[in-house]
């Protein structure tokens, strides 16, 4: 049985139950350097988790075969995962309070923004919608096992709508 997943616009609000969204705001920045950079200030506040560090890294994603068949979900039980699109370009998250295929839901993300999902979210790995894309991701380093996968049952799945 499979679900069809239709893509909503992301909003903080929206996205809340899993995380943040990462995006540049006018009301929280400020001039420095003189006036010649504005800061966009803690835009999120990434969580390493006991006995871990945080670390950036560059996520080069190519786009799943189409139609998009969700049929796995994972998640990160030690710590969060921030990405932030390094090109200006729209992509996908699809994120889950639960691992099943009923539970899915799919955010459009606009390329000026970023989302940072919440330690133990369930959620789909990195879709884009370009040929290549690259992401800088906040990710944590360190002891134990940091990373659950849930494929699911045969005939369950998830398929996204065309954006």
């Amino acid at each position: 049985m499979s679900q069809i997943l239709t893509p909503e616009p992301l909003t903080a609000e929206a996205f809340a139950p899993f995380g943040t969204v990462i995006e540049a705001r006018f009301e929280a920045s400020y001039l420095i350097n003189e006036g010649r950079t504005r800061r966009f200030h803690a835009l999120a506040a990434t969580d390493p988790g006991a006995d871990g560090e945080i670390v950036l890294s560059v996520f080069r994603g190519t786009p799943w075969p189409s139609p998009v068949t969700i049929r796995m979900l994972e998640r990160h039980p030690l710590a969060s995962q921030a990405f932030v699109p390094m090109e200006r370009h729209p992509w996908l998250v699809v994120v889950a309070e639960a691992p099943n295929a009923a539970a899915c839901r799919c955010f459009l993300v606009r390329g000026d923004q970023g989302v940072q999902i919440a330690r133990g979210v369930w959620h789909h790995p990195l879709l884009v919608l370009q040929p290549l894309q690259d992401f800088l991701v906040a990710d944590r380093s360190g002891p134990g096992n940091n990373l659950e996968e849930v494929f699911f049952p045969d005939g369950e799945a998830a398929v996204l709508a065309p954006v």
